[in-house]
């Protein structure tokens, strides 16, 4: 999917939401813990109960790797399950990757061609060569964390160097020479909504990906004020407020009702930017 055809499809749904399924088992309800397959059992209701309302779905990997074997099947049931059932569906592997370059080659073969993931998400730490590889598969998506939304982002994202600038202004500038807007997107943490001014101003066109929404205590408005482009330009991530609104056996309906909260809200913050 090129940015283009992600534009559209947020035209469509008036919706810029991205539903994490950072599905736990301990955290399912209890009753689908006697399924042959918990996590696809509660990710396939979940999909269902939300899929009119998001953009995009974004499976954390430690949530299934934690479970050997078994988790990655669940994972694996889950893709199929989205592409077959709704191929418009934009699909990212909150994978968090970062390593040198034939390492990297292999993670990229392993989400864009063994699992079918739109996206990776990808640690900027080891540099260009370490990027490339994800870069090399035609309307796939590189999302690189940029200035991210837990306690200890400040420990060398703030980071001043000799020009003045914090580093993760500099992980901005320099990845743009890596890949082009329609490849490279950035994680900005919702909680960090006042530096959003600061980053567009560097990467004007880019897509953003924003956690932090609901759980977090991020602002959606202030996001969207200060975050929007032209081409809409933000995939807003919610988790944990949406797949565990409810923990009892009307959880995919709690979860249909705050997805369409959000969605809500996204429609009326498009409507007033003009961008639908």
């Amino acid at each position: 999917m090129n940015r283009q055809q992600l534009f559209e499809h947020i035209r469509k749904k008036k919706s810029f939401l991205c539903v994490g399924l950072d599905t736990d088992i301990r955290l399912i309800p209890d009753f689908l813990r006697e399924a042959t397959d918990p996590l696809f059992a509660f990710n396939r209701q979940i999909i269902d109960a939300v899929q009119q309302y998001c953009v995009a779905f974004k499976p954390n990997l430690a949530f299934y790797e934690s479970l050997g074997a078994e988790g990655w099947t669940s994972l694996e049931k889950t893709v199929h399950y989205i592409r077959r059932q709704y191929p418009e569906q934009f699909i990212i592997a909150d994978a968090k990757r970062g390593d040198i370059g034939n390492t990297a080659s292999l993670y990229a073969r392993a989400f864009f061609e063994q699992t079918d993931f739109d996206a990776v998400t990808v640690a900027p730490y080891m540099g260009e060569d370490s990027v490339k590889p994800f870069t090399a598969y035609v309307d796939h998506w590189v999302v690189l964390l940029a200035l991210t939304s837990n306690k200890s982002a400040g420990d060398f994202q703030f980071l001043t160097t000799g020009d003045g600038k914090p580093l993760y202004e500099h992980v901005l500038t320099a990845s743009q020479k890596w890949a082009p807007s329609d490849q490279m997107m950035y994680v900005v943490g919702a909680t960090q909504a006042s530096k959003l001014q600061d980053i567009r101003r560097i990467v004007p066109d880019h897509f953003l990906l924003v956690p932090g929404i609901g759980a977090q205590g991020g602002s959606l408005q202030d996001v969207a004020n200060f975050g929007f482009n032209k081409q809409c330009g933000l995939l807003v991530n919610a988790s944990r407020s949406i797949i565990y609104a409810s923990r009892e056996t009307d959880f995919a309906g709690k979860a249909t009702a705050a997805a369409y909260a959000l969605q809500q809200d996204m429609e009326m913050l498009l409507y007033e930017h003009k961008l639908i």
